[in-house]
Formats: C-alpha cells, sequence, structure tokens
C-alpha cells in the first residue's frame, strides 16, 4: 500500500527582522548573518501567538470537510510545549471541528518531534487504509536577545495530511535511525531558553548525517545517483551545507552540482523565515518541491532530521505524478512578501512582551486563532465566529 504527503503547507507570523539590521544592532559584520549562517529575515511572533495559532493556521487551508471527518489521529511535534501536561494536539483538534473519535497527542525530541509523528501516522495508515492523520510540526525558537544563538531563530509551524494514496509524496519504508546520548542543545525543565554547546551541535548534525548516510545507502542498496535531491533540518541555511559537503566531497563533480542546487532550491523559504525547530525539514522539503524546475515525477527525494541530544533519520519518498497540482507557491511567496518588517526596537519590545499565565487578562489582536483570554491559566483562542 503506497502511503504518504498527501498535503502540506507552512504558516509563519506577520512580522519579521532583517539580519543586516540585526548585524548592524548587535555590531557585527552582516556577511556574518547573510553569509556566514546563510540567513536574511526572521519571523518574530507577538505574545498573543503561539504554537496552536501557527499549527490552525498552517492546517485549516489544506484540510476539507471530509478530511476533517477522515482524521483519527492529531499529532503535533513541538519541542514549544504550552503545557506540561495537556497536548495542543487535543486543543487543535477542537479548533479545527475534527470528528471526536480520534487520537491527539505531542511528541517531544527537540526538531526530530514531527518526524516521529510522521513515521508513527504512516504505520497507522498502513494499518488503517482510510484512516487520515494530521501530522504538524509548530515551533517558537527563541535563545535570547543578544545572544549566540539569536541569528538561529525564527518560528512558524508546517502543516501534513497522511493518507494512503497520497498526492503529493510516497514514502518509502528504507529509515535509517540513530540515537545518541549527547548534550549539544537541551533545556531544563523551568528554562525559559535552551543551553546550547554549538560547536559541539554543529559537529553532532555532520557525524550524525554521515552515520545515517553511510548505513542508509548499505542497507538499501543505493548511492548518490539514486536521489533527485536531499532536504535537510535546517536549523539555519549553510548547517544542511556543511553537511551535504562533507559526505559528498569525493562524489563526481556532476554529482555535487545537482545536489547542491537542488539543496539551494530548499532553503529559499527559510532564508526569509529562520529556524523553524521541527518544521524546518518539512518547510525545505515544500521549499524544494515549489522551487526546483529540474524535479520530476517518480523522482527519488531523501529527507534528513535531526533533534538535538540526539537522534537521526534518514528516509526517502518518491513524488507522485501531478504532485505540482497540490502546491501553493503563488500564496507562499504572498504570504511572506505581506509580512510587516520591524525595526530592531519594535522587536526586541515584542520580544520581550511575555504572557503572564497566572494573570486573568484580555487581549487584543487581529490575527485570526490569536490567544484573546487568560483565565484561571487557561488560554482561550479567538474563532473565525467571534
Amino acid at each position: 500500500m503506497n502511503v504518504g504527503i498527501d498535503k502540506i503547507n507552512f504558516y509563519v507570523p506577520p512580522y519579521f527582522i532583517d539580519m543586516v539590521d540585526l548585524a548592524h544592532a548587535r555590531e557585527v559584520d552582516p556577511n556574518k548573518f547573510t553569509i556566514g549562517i546563510g540567513q536574511d529575515q526572521m519571523a518574530v511572533n507577538k505574545k498573543t501567538q503561539d504554537i496552536v495559532t501557527f499549527a490552525m493556521h498552517a492546517a485549516k487551508d489544506i484540510l476539507t470537510k471530509e478530511d476533517l471527518q477522515a482524521i483519527d489521529m492529531v499529532i503535533v511535534g513541538t519541542e514549544s510545549g504550552i503545557d506540561e501536561s495537556k497536548a495542543s494536539a487535543v486543543v487543535l483538534h477542537r479548533l479545527l471541528g475534527i470528528q471526536p473519535f480520534a487520537r491527539s497527542f505531542e511528541i517531544k525530541e527537540a526538531c526530530y518531534g514531527a518526524t516521529a509523528g510522521l513515521q508513527f501516522a504512516k504505520a497507522h495508515v498502513q494499518a488503517n487504509p482510510k484512516s487520515k492523520v494530521l501530522v504538524v510540526a509548530s515551533d517558537i525558537a527563541r535563545y535570547g536577545l543578544a545572544s549566540g544563538g539569536e541569528p538561529t531563530q525564527g518560528v512558524g509551524a508546517v502543516a501534513m495530511l497522511i493518507s494512503a494514496d497520497p498526492a503529493i509524496l510516497q514514502l518509502d519504508n528504507d529509515n535509517l535511525m540513530l540515537t545518541q546520548d549527547i548534550y549539544d542543545f537541551w533545556r531544563p525543565v523551568g528554562h525559559q531558553y535552551p543551553m546550547v554547546d554549538g560547536h559541539l551541535s554543529n559537529a553532532v548534525y555532520i557525524d550524525s548525517f554521515k552515520q545515517v548516510w553511510q548505513a542508509h545507502c548499505e542497507k538499501n542498496q543505493r548511492t548518490a545517483k539514486d536521489y533527485a535531491a536531499l532536504s535537510f533540518h535546517i536549523p539555519y541555511t549553510k548547517m544542511g551545507k556543511k553537511a551535504l559537503l562533507a559526505v559528498f566531497a569525493e562524489e563526481e563533480e556532476t554529482q555535487q552540482e545537482r545536489l547542491m542546487a537542488r539543496y539551494e532550491e530548499s532553503i529559499v523559504y527559510s532564508r526569509r523565515t529562520g529556524n523553524l525547530y521541527t518544521g524546518s525539514l518539512y518547510l525545505g522539503l515544500i521549499s524544494l518541491l515549489e522551487n526546483s524546475s529540474s524535479l520530476q515525477a517518480n523522482d527519488r527525494i531523501g529527507l534528513f532530521s535531526y533533534g538535538s541530544g540526539a537522534v537521526a533519520e534518514f528516509f526517502s519518498g518518491i513524488l507522485v505524478p501531478g504532485y505540482e497540482k497540490q502546491l501553493a507557491q503563488a500564496a507562499h511567496q504572498t504570504l511572506l512578501d505581506a509580512r510587516q518588517k520591524l525595526t530592531i526596537a519594535e522587536y526586541e519590545a515584542m520580544f520581550n512582551e511575555t504572557i503572564d499565565i497566572d494573570q486573568d487578562q484580555s487581549f487584543e489582536d487581529d490575527l485570526l486563532y490569536s490567544i484573546r483570554e487568560i483565565k484561571n491559566t487557561i488560554r482561550y483562542y479567538k474563532e473565525e465566529n467571534e
């Protein structure tokens, strides 16, 4: 049975900062951000916008009434949970109007969580061919103002509908996974921002890709020539490029050029949004599919997922004939272009505004599904009929 991604969409909030502006404010060479890490813009959110808000916007436009009746599982991959107990997927299930007899939960393992959800969804549909599963990656990547990680921040969500006979990408059964107990990035309970060993994290990312790529190729008897393109987890756009160069330096020059050209197409959107954590791999996949004129039906796409701490996975899928008709390049371009550019002062003020969950209060935000009220520590969201 063919199972895979039937629909896919991303969303980022309507605000951003320019990385050149940030560089000047932090008194560093702008090339350090635009070339050194490969970022041009960073998505920014208000305090009244959270992972539920982003998940709703990413999911609602791709789901039909028929989908809402067929979905029997909602999975949110995130490391930005809003509750230590209740899953955001439960709130998302209600706001979307999905039929009640469904399973809803969150998965956490740094930036890998959504990939775990995708694989769980695939297995569920294989066992229940009439089912559909909604998998959403939604996160807020924050390291603090003027911190070392500040230029690799970002925010947003990617929603994927998993089904039998998918219209976009048929997932293969060729997964290769790797788990290593390494403290390259972590956030203890109670800490507002993560702890990061940047050099170690970069090294573990590259080494993890080397290991899973080699083992994957040995297991499945493949080489780089079998892949039309590779999509990577993108904490910043130079990271995937480093891994690609480290592994394929010995490949024929034509193979290197081909894979690098596809990689550049996969980072078009990430350069304008920053790090989506769990969603970054799948934002890269959307960017690849929407910005490449070289891909064709039946091409094999490889996907490298990485979550610090550390879990890595490499798997692949086959492009379905007509996949390009399921994409929304014009809408995504409009979404990115319509955002408001903030000054660094406006960004810093927005960054420093936080919600006291223990204080009952109401909020004004024009954005649909934003938090409208906190009452008895519960978040209430603005809905379409309000």
